[in-house]
Order: C-alpha cells, then structure tokens, then sequence
C-alpha cells in the first residue's frame, strides 16, 4: 500500500480521484502539534530555543489513524500546502507519528496533470523552510509572552501584544492621531447645472473652493447675471494598462473593495476554491504566469474578443522577496469561466478569472476631456469646468468591466458655445482629515512597509479585530480606547521593536533562513538577548493607574471630588481620583455609572470582603468587594437550577453544565466556575465523544450532533468526514 497525506479532507477527496486507486489519501485536517499553552513548557531558551510540542487536543485519533496506516504502507508522501507552514505541518506529521523516510510532494494546483506530473518529483522534507516557519512560531510566542506579561502588570491584566499585530496597531493608530490632531478649515463648492445647445445636460463646477463668503456670494451674483460661454475644450487620449494578475495581497485588496469580504473570510473562500482544483495556489507574491497558463490564456482571448484584445505582458513583483518559482494566483482551466459551489466561490472566482485574463490584454484607450467655461466676459470670478472621459477601446475592460471605476461621460461641446444656466449653488463643506484604514488599505500599507507576509496579512487584521483593538465601522478600522492604550504603551516603551524597520528586518531574516542563508539559533539568539533585557529593564516603571485627569465639568457622583480616566475591559471610564476610598465613576461621556451596593453578608471566601451587588454587561451579579484579589461570585441557586442542562462536566465531575449568555450570546459552562473554567457553544446532549472524550453537542439541521471540540473529526463531521 502506498499512503499519501494532504491536509484538508476536501483536498483529500480531489486529490485520491486522480491517483487511479494507487494510493491510500488521508488528512492530516490541518496542524496536529502546537506549542502547549504555558510558555514555561513550550520553550527551552537555554537549551537553544527548542520548541517542546504537543499533540493538539482533539488529533489523538488522527494521529493514531495515520499511524496504524503508516505500518502497512511500503511509501509514504506528504503533501501539504506549498510554502512555510505546509513544510512544517509535513515535519510535524512525520516527528508526531515517526515516520522514518517520508517523501514531500507539492502541488501548486490541483488538476490530474499537475498532480500526476508532482508525484514524479517526490524530495525530502526542506529543513530550511521548516525552520523559518519553527522561527516565526517561537518568536511569536517569545515576544507576546513578554510583552503581555508585562502589559498585564502595568496596564490591565488581559491585554495582550504581538510581534507582527502591535506594527500594524501602530500604524492604524498613528493615523487617528493624525485624525484627532486635524483642524477643519471651512470652504465652498460652487456647482452649476447647464444646458448645452443640443439640451444635454451639463454639470459644471467652480474652478476654486473659496473660503470667503463673500467671494462666494460674489461669484452666485455674477454667475446667475451672466453668459455662460465655453472657453476651451481639451482632450487627450490615454491608456488605462493592464493590471497584474492577482498576488494574496491584491485579491485581498480587491475582494475587500468589490465584494465586501474580510481578507480572512476571501483567504477561506481562496482555500476551498484551490481544494476543488479550481484555482492555483492562493498563498503567493508572484505575479509570473506559466507557459502552459499563458498558452490556454492567449486562445481564450483571440476566440472571445479577437485578435487585438490580445497583448502579452509580463510584470515584475514588488516584493523584493517574491518567490518567482511560484505562479500568481489563476483558474487552473481558463476555459472554465463559471465555477465555485455557493455565491461567495462564485464572486471571487470570476474575480480570478477576470484579472488572469485581463493581465494578458490590451490596454484601454480612453479619451479624457476638460470642458472649460468663463462665465462674463470680466473675468470677476474663477472660470467653472467639468472633467471626464469617453472609451475609445475597451481592451482588457472588456474582461473586466468593473475596473473603468467612476468615469463621467460628458456631451459634445464646441469652443465659443453658449451653455443656458439651468441652476447655480454653493454647498459649504469642512477640510477632512486623511481617512482611516479599511482592511484593504492595511494590507496595501503593511505590503508597501514590508512588514508581515502573504500568508499573515489576513491573521494580522483577524487579530487585532478579535482582541477587540480595533472596530470596523462602515470599512474603516477604527481603534478601541483598548486598542489606543496598548499601542501608546508600546510606543512609549518599546518603539524599536514595533517600529517599520525592526519588523521589516526581522522577516528579511526569517527570509534568509528558509533559503539556508542564516542559522535558527544565531538569529533567535542575536533579537532574544537585547528584547529580554529592554522588557526586564521596563519592569521598573510604575504601573500605569490612570490616563489622565477627567475634564473639571465632570466630578465624582459620590464625594463631588476630581476624577480621573482609567480603562476596563470595556474600554476607558472616568473614577473617582480617591479610590478605593471612594467608588464614584461616571461612563467616559459623563453619565454617572451604578456603583457597586453593599448586601450586608460577608464574603465567605477570602473572609476579608464583603458582597456587593454590581451591575455587569449581562445584568445584575454578586461578587466579593476585593475583586480582582477575590474573585468569588455568589451563585444564584435558583437561576442555576433553572438554566441547569442536567449534564454532568466531564472535566471536574462535580458541576453541571448550565446555560448563560456572554457577549457572543449563550453558551453553556460548569455551574463551579471560576474554578472550572469547562464550556462549550452549543447545548451539551451528555454523550461522550467517541474520538477524544469531550462532550457532544447539539448541531444544526445538516449535522445532529458533533463533538465540542473544533479540531477533533466529529466537531463537523458533514463536511470533514471521519477517518476511515
């Protein structure tokens, strides 16, 4: 028997259709190691930064399937993704189940050709790479650890930071600053709707923005008292050229601005679209197109839109660092112009398609015309204009129409002309600041600093979305008082290592690692030594209690005394300046905030506290006086009973599984919490899963019941499937 592991279940499936039953496919379903959470296990500094991995909760039993398969087979292939961490994954694969001469092949698409032609060119696995992408996980780990630790003790305990995330919460931040310092200057626009003499209409628009009124007032007179003449006409003809086919950068990008994905939710969609065979890989800086490609491209374009739509091009990348043995990402059959299962695959592989057929056609010829038009003949005001432009030749818009953006299509004017005055205003407008980053504009500005990866720009913006430093608010990131807090200290304290060049250098190194060129060790060693020191160096300055003094107008609810700015979870509130002597607080616009009430029993924990009644973003709670040293929180008997499933919690066996509601709505948890920290999304049905021992749980209409664990096989069996 011959075995061959790939990593999702999906690819499995593609993949085992064209291999004509000579080899056995099984998944891997994505990474089965990791770093265990507690970072005094997962790292062993002076040993040399040796990573100690654990088997990921819920792989067990697929790490024991392969395992028995392995036995009885006479060839192993792994064949995970094409870049860093498919290499790690397959290293992972073969330490985990002790593999002893596993081959690696890898497949840049997966159609029968490209796999048949891959499986001919098996290697072994490339300790390079393995170790940039073993790099980046251990420096990750080493600088959140860190830099949270530190966070948590003179910040908020909670609050986390990253090697890659804090840079790009910089950058989002340092443009709000530029926000909040902007001062708004008032001008006009003045418009005029006109008639040309053939009753087409006009729109035309001052030529200068005043800032007078009485300029404005002005030019309203002398326009509605005067002939509209036009004055010249120009017109220049100008090409729009070809775009590059798509990198994973600038399908984000586009995918963003025209569909409205999240680059996670497009990177996801990307995955499912490569698994199928529809697409190249989706993970890439080039924009090199192969041979074979270009071949099916070129007939595709005379056969559709003719011959001189066609015009070869080959673009260079802008990453400096772009591996140009890949391809960019394309149809893997051009000719398959409608693909993908639901609307969303749908969307984004006519994106695809257009842009892989567009990069091969010709430029766009567009005529671009300025009507200009002095009104009087005293020239007592600025002339008034109109800009736009007419399509000489379509070329590659052709393949994609919606790339000819906002263009205005103007009537045909003659020099000397007189235009009728149909009406005339003035709308008064306030200078804007720069705008905000949408997650497209992020990705373009982290390409352009060099900072992250294709395959990280998505992760980047997933997470500090997730840890709630930053909103997306009608496409903009905009970010929390959270997130503003954490990027402040960061900049105040450790501007080297957040800033452009650090994080640019440091993935130069990572770079240089995976094509052999730079030692593991010596690099993790080289950035390690200086940061431990600079983080234990900052140990000494004081915790940061406040973010300032409150505005004089608002004074504290209970004493009338001054207040200060702190931050929650929740983000920053006013207190009392005399706290813990005094618990007045006031939300961060003013209002006065319900202060913890006194019940008159003590607190049966810490025997020191007394129980108050607070009020929490769910409702109404009793808890100890000296929280956060005491973190008891008296059960309500009657609600737990009330929202008790009736299962028992497999991990301390003593609790029932009860209903509540977070901030992501209900879930279910082990009535001993705090000291049993058990919970699950879904009402548990109190069987036991049969894979990892977790509880099983109530699932939708297509899946009835699935484990509680995501990574274990039963957690979505409809669309993984079990191992055989």
């Amino acid at each position: 028997m011959k075995l061959l592991i790939v990593e999702s279940p999906s690819k499995a499936k593609t993949i085992s259709k064209y291999l004509d039953g000579k080899y056995e496919v099984r998944a891997s379903v994505g990474h089965i190691r990791d770093l265990p959470k507690s970072n005094k296990k997962a790292i062993d500094i002076p040993g040399g930064f040796i990573p100690h991995y654990e088997i990921s909760p819920g792989k067990e039993k697929v790490v024991s399937e392969i395992k028995t398969l392995a036995k009885k087979a006479d060839e192993i292939l792994l064949a995970t993704d094409p870049d860093r961490e498919g290499e790690a994954i397959a290293w992972h694969i073969k330490e985990a189940v002790g593999l002893k001469n596993p081959k690696r092949v890898v497949f840049y698409e997966i159609t029968k050709d490209a796999v048949q032609e891959a499986m001919k060119h098996p290697r072994d696995i490339d300790d390079n790479l393995k170790q940039a992408q073993e790099a980046r996980r251990v420096l990750d780990r080493l600088v959140g650890y860190d830099l949270s630790g530190l966070i948590w003790k003179k910040v908020r305990y909670g609050l986390s930071a990253g090697r890659v995330q804090s840079p790009a919460l910089r950058i989002i931040m340092e443009r709000e600053r530029e926000i909040r310092a902007f001062i708004p200057e008032n001008f006009w626009v003045i418009s005029a709707d006109t008639q040309t003499k053939n009753k087409d209409g006009l729109q035309l628009v001052c030529s200068e923005e005043p800032r007078d009124e009485k300029i404005v007032d002005k030019i309203l007179s002398v326009g509605k008292n005067n002939k509209w003449l036009v004055s010249d006409v120009t017109e220049t003809e100008a090409k729009r050229v070809a775009r590059a086919p798509f990198t994973t950068s600038t399908m984000q990008q586009t995918a963003s601005s025209r569909l409205g994905l999240a680059p996670s939710r497009t990177m996801g969609i990307a995955q499912k679209l490569y698994e199928a065979g529809l697409i190249t890989y989706m993970r890439t800086d080039s924009v090199n197109l192969s041979q074979v490609a270009l071949g099916q491209i070129y007939n595709l374009i005379e056969k559709k839109y003719g011959k001189e739509y066609l015009q070869p091009h080959t673009f260079t990348a802008k990453s400096k660092n772009a591996q140009e043995a890949h391809e960019a990402i394309r149809p893997t059959d051009i000719n398959n112009i409608n693909a993908g299962e639901n609307e969303e695959q749908k969307k984004l592989y006519d994106l695809i398609w257009a842009r892989t057929m567009a990069s091969q056609m010709t430029d766009a010829k567009i005529m671009r015309t300025k009507i200009f038009v002095q009104v009087g003949s005293n020239e007592e005001i600025p002339d008034f204009w109109a800009n736009g432009s007419r399509l000489l030749f379509p070329g590659w818009l052709s393949a994609d129409p919606e790339g000819t953006g906002d263009d205005v299509i103007l009537p045909k004017v003659t020099v000397g002309e007189e235009l009728k005055l149909v009406n005339i205003n003035a709308e008064g407008k306030q200078t804007e600041p720069p705008g905000r980053y949408s997650e497209a504009g992020l990705i373009k500005e982290l390409e352009k600093r060099d900072i992250g990866r294709p395959s990280t720009y998505a992760s980047i913006i997933k997470t500090i979305e997730d840890r709630g430093y930053v909103e997306k608010i009608n496409k903009a990131l905009v970010p929390t008082d959270t997130g503003d807090v954490v990027s402040s200290f960061l900049e105040a304290n450790f501007p080297n290592y957040i800033s452009d060049t650090f994080t640019a250098e440091m993935e130069d190194k990572l770079d240089l690692i995976a094509e052999g060129k730079a030692e593991y060790l010596k690099t993790l060693k080289d950035f390690y030594g200086p940061f431990l020191k600079e983080v234990k160096a900052k140990d000494k300055i004081d915790k940061i209690n406040n973010f300032g003094e409150a505005d004089p107008k608002f004074t504290c609810p209970v004493c009338s005394g001054p207040m200060i700015i702190k931050l929650s979870k929740n983000g920053k509130f006013l207190s009392c300046a005399k706290y813990p002597d005094c618990a007045g607080a006031r939300k961060i616009t003013g209002e006065e905030m319900a202060g913890p009430k006194e019940t008159g029993e003590d607190c049966p924990e810490c025997k020191k506290g007394k129980l108050v009644l607070r009020e929490g973003k769910f409702g109404q709670f009793i808890s100890c006086s000296n929280y956060p040293k005491c973190k008891y929180i008296k059960k309500d008997a009657e609600l737990e009973k009330q929202n008790s499933t009736g299962v028992v919690c497999p991990v301390c066996k003593t609790g029932m599984m009860t209903e509540r509601r977070g901030r992501f709505g209900i879930f279910y948890s082990c009535s001993n919490y705090p000291k049993c920290k058990n919970d699950i999304k879904a009402k548990p049905t109190g069987k036991l899963c049969d894979m990892c021992g977790a509880l099983m749980m109530a699932g939708t209409k297509t899946i009835p019941e699935r484990c509680s664990v995501k990574t274990c096989l039963n957690h979505n069996p409809h669309k993984i499937g079990k191992i055989a």
